[in-house]
């Protein structure tokens, strides 16, 4: 256990240099290039939103995995080392961003103000939760008290499939 929580310091302070080097960079593009800073945002959010996703998509399939496990084994306790890993170095600093640039955005272009926003500021916020609920069951996981099946896994990870198709179309498509 010692060396799960070494490991998950590790972690943890990798993903905050990793915060910090983001915002320095951030800072620098205002600083340097004020005139595109709405694209260079635009862009940041982009690459928040996909390391997000692909977090979101790839925790609830180590799920389906790590359930049907037997707890203790070799192979549980290396998926609890990836769950940790991937929810404190990738999917936590990814959602922060997504959340810092998308907001930016939203006032910049007074977006928020639509409807098509509105309706995908509803998912995200529901994707958030979900997120939420992920972290949970990752400690849950830790714990070895996981009592939901490989298939119940299976339908969960068809959560953030959902919230992204109708997030790519609100923002793409804008039908209201």
């Amino acid at each position: 256990m010692n060396n799960s929580r070494t490991d998950g310091n590790v972690a943890a302070k990798r993903a905050a240099t990793a915060l910090l080097i983001f915002s320095l960079g951030a800072g620098l593009l205002l600083w340097f290039d004020p005139a595109n800073l709405y694209v260079w945002i635009k862009a940041l959010h982009v690459i928040s939103v996909i390391a997000w996703m692909a977090g979101m998509f790839y925790l609830p399939r180590l799920f389906v995995y790590h359930a049907d496990t037997k707890s203790g084994s070799e192979q549980a306790e290396t998926f609890k080392i990836m769950e940790r890993r991937l929810l404190r170095a990738i999917i936590n600093p990814a959602m922060i961003f997504t959340w810092i640039f998308g907001l930016w955005l939203a006032v910049a272009s007074l977006a928020y103000k639509e409807n098509w926003f509105i309706v995908k500021f509803i998912v995200v916020l529901a994707l958030s939760g979900f997120h939420g609920f992920l972290s949970k069951h990752v400690r849950i996981f830790s714990n070895d008290a996981n009592v939901k099946s490989a298939r119940y896994w299976r339908i969960m990870n068809e959560v953030p499939t959902l919230s992204m198709f109708i997030i790519v179309i609100m923002v793409v498509v804008k039908p209201f």
